[in-house]
């Protein structure tokens, strides 16, 4: 507006006079040039088709158009390649630009992307600029078509992709036109794509595509499609009978590729067609004679009498029985015959044989009794022997008082020991000298005691004291019977017969308990036995042991499916009487946190005879169960009366496969290493203490080291074996001489529960002495599950220390505790307890509440057996507390039920 204004005014100052006069009058405002218009086009670049390699010419022509240029996907055409041509317009005398360019094949086949290759004009003039339509170039026909094209079975399947073009596309099969209407099957897109939605085994053809445009026709090369099955397994058949009929042999089952069977190169099955598992049939044993007895003493018909039994051995698994008979007789010659006597001499004969037995019998009765008194005339007081609470045929035997005046302990009571010794025969109740007659009563001939590892069993009172010394060599197969044989006076030896048997170290532990109770634990194993107060009767003390079976020492109590999941322990003395409930408590190694039940657990007891019989099933208890079991992730307590040898035992619940536990422990040997020969040992154990310290005082003989923590490895019950390889080998310094790509241990190795340590050795050889270092990766998965990687790299030069001497997590205890120090809960306190809570209350403020809260209360039925429910559930509680040993549990439970007269208790006398 300025510049205007100082033109009009420049124009004001240079007009002459004589100009301005003329002027008449000046108008208010001068006329202004038309505006230009915006360009519009007349010619629009319009799609075009590359046949072969000929260009396509795009044209575009504008009008009012000082510029056009065009643009092609986006990017401006080089002004070189334009071809521009300029005209006037004669109706409007506007400018007319038309502008040309080339678009060539090598321009279209280099655009990547998903839309097609465009240009569009722009065209510009004084007033602003206009754009085209978009002109799309492509090639007439680009058909690209694989000459085999196998896809699985089932599987969408895009066949070919042809190019967006004007005109018809059909597709042949076998020449024949595809209809996707008829065929739904068949799906032809809008962009002519072919898609197969699911490959059949019929689709399986050759399939051609044929194309027409307004350029040409053109029908592709024939793509082959073979549709491929992969193979699948059949069923698993039934398991065949064992091949073996006496002994260890094989079982296999079989499945075949045929569900469904591989077709047109499909992959084949992967995996075993046949599977082998152990099996032990149990070989029958022919009964044998034992060796006929003596001869009874003749009779009245002049015949003696003998026998024999079919024990050497006795018949089993089918085996035949012994053939001949159990009894025979013959004439006898000995004494007086009835038969060769006449009636009246036989009369008199007989009443003298009464008289004189009459005789005998006095004279033999004095001669005890005198010697009897002089024998125990230093004594006094009752001694109960110890054989009672063994056997129900011993008796105690009254004695008298000592005399004051004993010249060798005037104050201190005799020792009185009665000592079991072993021979072949009968068991007599009455003890014999060495000149006795060897005509004896029998009194029994069943076994009466177990056999245990170097133990006594003591019982005492006030003032007497008795000790049975046990032989651990009894067995029923040599018929050996103990007996028992009292021990001379204070100050007189007598010599006796005894067997006794070292104990394994760190596998047993016993103590003298008595009244007041006490508790048995095994260090690092788990293992423990709690004796209640009140257990054993008072004023009498018993020797109780506590001992976890070897392997090689016992048969496993599992059978078929079952697999043991916890040590064999054997608690006694067996034969004890019991007032009261004692708690074994037993590691396993059972995965037991599932959200639906897995296991199926039993508790099994050994008998004498070496069978195992069920005592309970966790779940299916009933009021003639006689023991309690309560389960916890790591470890099971068991209440129970009956002292013997117990073990867990489990199988998988169906539907779904039960997991165990199990631990995988490295060792190495001990440097310095002075050969070129390396081992490195994997031992697979169950996840229990006493499993590891076993291997670890194993490998402590042979001079191994634990390299690592042990790792958890779940175990599945699938069949599958469990395999171990080792990788990444410095194969310059090391080689290994294994043969395989991997070892396996038999699922059933692992799954049968043999407390044998199972153990794999990796063999490795270095180059030279002085290759020191060694790095590799050991890989242990079971086939078809779970797996763990030791990650090793260690100096075998220098002395290795053990990663960890004992088991992590366990707690050191004392081996044995007695009397109140044993327990956490003064008895004061636990009495007080009792009397508040065994009493049933209406309001169900009473045990049964006191069990819900500290998680007892599967089966109450089995405490509310008890004279008080109460001290039972203490008891388990004290047991299954004995890590952490506090009272906060119990006060939780004790508040929660509002016994607050009981806390108050607590509090006051308890020592928390």
């Amino acid at each position: 507006c300025k510049n205007v204004c100082v033109c009009v005014f420049s124009a004001c100052v240079f007009m002459s006079s004589s100009d301005y006069s003329e002027a008449e009058v000046l108008p208010d405002q001068f006329p202004s040039a038309p505006a230009e218009p915006l360009p519009e086009f007349l010619l629009e670049p319009e799609d075009g088709f590359i046949v072969k390699n000929r260009p396509v010419q795009l044209r575009c022509r504008a009008s009012p158009a000082t510029q056009i240029y065009f643009k092609c996907n986006g990017e401006w055409v080089n002004q070189n390649d334009h071809i521009t041509r300029e005209s006037l317009d004669q109706i409007t005398g506007l400018v007319v630009r038309e502008v040309d360019i080339s678009v060539s094949r090598t321009q279209v086949e280099e655009l990547f992307g998903l839309e097609d290759y465009w240009c569009q004009c722009v065209a510009w003039s004084s007033a602003g600029t206009t754009k085209s339509n978009r002109a799309y170039v492509r090639i007439a026909c680009q058909c690209s078509f694989p000459s085999v094209c196998p896809v699985p079975l089932n599987l969408c399947h895009k066949l070919l992709l042809l190019p967006r073009q004007r005109g018809d596309v059909d597709w042949l099969k076998n020449e024949d036109v595809i209809d996707s209407s008829q065929d739904s099957n068949f799906l032809i897109t809008i962009d002519h794509n072919l898609i197969i939605k699911q490959a059949r085994l019929s689709d399986t053809a050759n399939y051609t595509c044929v194309a027409r445009n307004v350029v040409a026709k053109r029908r592709s090369s024939t793509a082959t499609l073979i549709v491929y099955v992969s193979g699948g397994w059949s069923s698993w058949t039934e398991w065949s009978e064992c091949n073996a009929r006496c002994g260890r042999g094989w079982q296999r089952r079989t499945r075949s590729c045929t569900n469904p069977a591989p077709l047109n190169g499909g992959a084949f099955c992967e995996g075993p067609p046949v599977q082998r598992v152990t099996c032990t049939t149990l070989c029958p044993v022919d009964g044998g004679w034992t060796e006929w007895a003596k001869w009874s003493a003749c009779g009245t018909e002049c015949t003696h009498w003998r026998s024999r039994e079919c024990q050497a051995p006795p018949p089993i698994n089918g085996g035949k029985h012994c053939s001949g008979g159990m009894m025979e007789s013959k004439n006898c010659t000995e004494g007086l015959c009835a038969r060769t006597l006449a009636p009246g001499m036989g009369v008199a004969v007989y009443t003298g044989l009464v008289v004189a037995l009459l005789l005998s019998v006095v004279m033999a009765l004095c001669v005890g009794v005198l010697a009897y008194r002089r024998r125990c005339r230093h004594l006094h007081g009752d001694i109960t022997d110890s054989s009672s609470a063994l056997t129900a045929a011993f008796h105690p035997g009254n004695y008298k008082p000592p005399r004051q005046d004993n010249p060798l302990h005037p104050s201190a009571p005799p020792d009185l020991t009665a000592t079991a010794g072993t021979f072949r025969g009968p068991l007599f109740s009455l003890p014999q000298g060495v000149n006795d007659s060897p005509h004896k009563i029998p009194m029994t001939d069943s076994l009466l005691l177990d056999p245990l590892p170097s133990l006594k069993i003591k019982v005492y009172n006030s003032s007497t004291l008795s000790s049975l010394e046990l032989p651990a060599d009894m067995s029923l197969s040599d018929g050996e019977i103990l007996s028992l044989k009292s021990v001379g006076t204070v100050g007189r030896e007598r010599d006796y017969h005894s067997h006794t048997m070292s104990r394994e170290s760190g596998l047993s532990t016993s103590a003298t308990l008595g009244n007041l109770g006490g508790r048995l634990t095994i260090p690092n194993t788990g293992v423990s036995l709690l004796v209640p107060p009140g257990t054993i009767p008072q004023g009498k003390f018993y020797e109780m042991y506590l001992i976890i079976n070897k392997w090689e020492k016992t048969t496993l109590p599992s059978e078929g499916s079952q697999t043991v999941l916890s040590p064999v322990v054997s608690c006694g003395p067996s034969g004890m009487l019991l007032n009261r409930p004692v708690v074994l408590t037993l590691p396993h190694c059972a995965q037991l946190d599932t959200p639906t039940p897995d296991w199926t657990l039993a508790l099994k007891t050994q008998t004498h005879q070496g069978a195992w019989e069920e005592v309970l099933t966790v779940g299916e208890e009933t009021l003639s169960s006689p023991c309690y079991l309560q389960l916890e992730e790591e470890c099971c307590h068991v209440l129970m009366e009956q002292l013997g040898t117990y073990g867990l035992v489990g199988q998988s619940c169906p539907p779904r496969p039960a997991c165990k536990r199990l631990q995988l422990a490295l060792f190495a040997p001990r440097a310095p290493c002075l050969s070129l020969d390396f081992s490195l040992r994997i031992y697979c154990i169950h996840d229990t203490p006493h499993a590891l310290k076993e291997v670890l005082d194993l490998e402590r003989s042979l001079g191994g080291v634990l390299l690592e923590h042990p790792k958890p490895l779940l175990f599945k019950d699938s069949y599958h074996n469990l395999r171990l390889s080792i990788h990444d080998i410095p194969h310059t310094y090391w080689r290994s001489k294994l043969l395989a790509k991997y070892q396996e241990i038999p699922f059933y190795h692992i799954w049968s529960g043999s407390q044998r340590p199972l153990h794999c050795t990796f063999s490795l050889e270095r180059a030279s002495l002085a290759v020191s270092q060694l790095a590799c990766k050991i890989c242990v998965r079971q086939v078809e599950g779970e797996g763990q990687i030791f990650q090793l790299h260690t100096d075998i030069q220098e002395t290795l220390l053990p990663h960890s001497p004992l088991p992590s997590g366990s707690p050191c205890l004392p081996s044995s505790q007695v009397g109140p120090y044993a327990f956490r809960l003064p008895d004061s306190i636990r009495q007080k307890i009792c009397a508040s809570l065994d009493a049933p209350s209406a309001r169900g403020c009473d045990w049964r509440l006191l069990a819900r809260s500290l998680g007892f209360d599967r089966y109450l039925n089995y405490f509310a057996t008890k004279p008080s429910p109460t001290g039972v559930l203490l008891d388990l509680w004290e047991a299954c507390h004995q890590g952490d040993a506090d009272l906060v549990s119990l006060a939780t439970a004790l508040e929660e039920m509002g016994k607050s007269e009981v806390l108050v208790v607590m509090t006051t006398d308890g020592d928390c």
